[in-house]
């Protein structure tokens, strides 16, 4: 069991610019008390091939947390274009927005982005050069791709717990389904 469950994301100013900040409204509560931070970071997939491509747009520490309720909005800077490859800027890419504690990834969800030009006549007859200006992005929100890691919370009592193996299975709600009590309203 996660100490720290993402309870919703909701992604704000969407579809926007291609160059306009990213922002998220993140809520998720905690369910032990931890001393150390939690790292979220948004991370821009430029290329499906070269994970060199990739931007680290926002890095945040946020803690220590107490048991209790949280939501904060998340802001990012826009990816570098100058980073993308020009044949990678349009079309559909990934956003992934990730939770660790102790170095530890614990949850990553992600999310299909597609960039586009703002009107039809660039997007039938595309310049030869990305006018990047006027590049739309739209972050399909209603389709993340959640996957939990396990990971200890509290190493410092590492002798006295066993770690679980790793979820296989997420269903459509990012949660592992329970072999013995299923819940569909979670």
């Amino acid at each position: 069991m996660s100490a720290v469950n993402i309870t919703n994301v909701t992604v704000l100013d969407n579809p926007a610019a291609f160059l306009n900040p990213f922002q998220f409204e993140i809520s998720y509560e905690c369910l032990i008390p931890l001393e150390d931070d939690l790292e979220w970071k948004l991370i821009y997939v430029g290329s499906a091939e070269d994970e060199t491509y990739d931007q680290l747009l926002e890095s945040v520490l946020v803690g220590p947390v107490n048991v209790g309720n949280y939501r904060f909005v998340f802001q990012a800077d826009p990816p570098d274009p100058l980073k993308i490859r020009e044949e990678d800027i349009i079309g559909v890419t990934v956003l992934l927005l990730t939770c660790s504690y102790l170095g530890q990834e614990f949850i990553r969800v992600g999310y299909y982005v597609n960039n586009d030009y703002d009107n039809e006549q660039l997007r039938e007859e595309p310049p030869q050069k990305v006018l990047v200006d006027r590049v739309q992005r739209n972050i399909l929100a209603d389709k993340p791709r959640v996957t939990k890691f396990p990971i200890n919370f509290h190493p410092e009592n590492n002798e006295q717990s066993e770690q679980p193996p790793p979820s296989t299975e997420i269903n459509e709600t990012g949660e592992q389904p329970s072999p013995l009590h299923h819940h569909p309203s979670e």
